[in-house]
């Protein structure tokens, strides 16, 4: 059974975000629809702010846009380009192999299902749900970060504390139309209202429909 409100709930955090900066796999996938530079800026955000993550984008897709010429870039120039990305060393290495592995194993093509995305090294269900999303128009799931995390929980949606779960949990109760877009919203919600150490409840435009589970601090 669907989320109480959600129709509401959908439809006033689609009003809220015209206001705010959409994801950075969202804006590549709207902007050119390639599965490549959409699974190598998920790698590149894990744990860093769009707001680093999309200038470290660009400065490498200005280098390299497919696995060939990506594997072909040393390391620290990789390095160079994504810093200050949180863990650029080890991304970087992850980045050379996902492009080795797709090169090998894959004809240089990403995947377009979650399993084939998740034998490339560090991708996650997240990482291959939004390159499924916004690379392939795929909506096989709904990829769950730290904002779709807390606020499924804050919601009262969940009551999880594992990404994963929550994942197969929201896929359960959430209709499928609203699957494309649910990651999107929340992020962008996440980002800028509803912070995880203190949210902007004064601001928030779903606040009569949210019992805010587990917030012991609000602005």
């Amino acid at each position: 059974m669907p989320p109480k409100n959600l129709d509401k709930i959908i439809s006033l955090l689609k009003k809220e975000v015209e206001k705010f900066d959409i994801p950075i796999a969202t804006k590549i996938g709207d902007k050119i629809r390639d599965p490549f530079r959409v699974l190598i800026s998920c790698i590149l955000s894990l744990r860093t702010k769009d707001t680093t993550t999309g200038p470290a984008c660009e400065r490498l897709f200005k280098l390299a846009t497919t696995p060939q010429k990506m594997l072909k870039l040393p390391n620290k120039k990789i390095e160079k380009a994504i810093f200050p990305v949180g863990f650029y060393p080890t991304k970087a290495r992850y980045i050379k192999a996902t492009c080795r592995k797709l090169i090998e194993d894959y004809n240089s093509e990403v995947p377009d299902t979650m399993e084939g995305l998740k034998t490339l090294p560090g991708i996650g269900n997240k990482c291959a749900g939004l390159t499924l999303i916004y690379g392939y128009n795929k909506v096989d799931c709904i990829p769950v970060d730290v904002h779709v995390q807390v606020i499924a929980n804050r919601l009262g949606w969940v009551k999880t504390n594992n990404p994963d779960k929550t994942m197969y949990e929201l896929m359960e109760i959430i209709p499928h139309k609203y699957w494309y877009d649910l990651n999107n919203l929340l992020v962008a919600h996440g980002q800028n209202i509803c912070l995880t150490n203190s949210p902007f409840c004064s601001k928030c435009s779903i606040r009569k429909y949210c019992p805010r589970i587990g917030v012991l601090k609000a602005r």
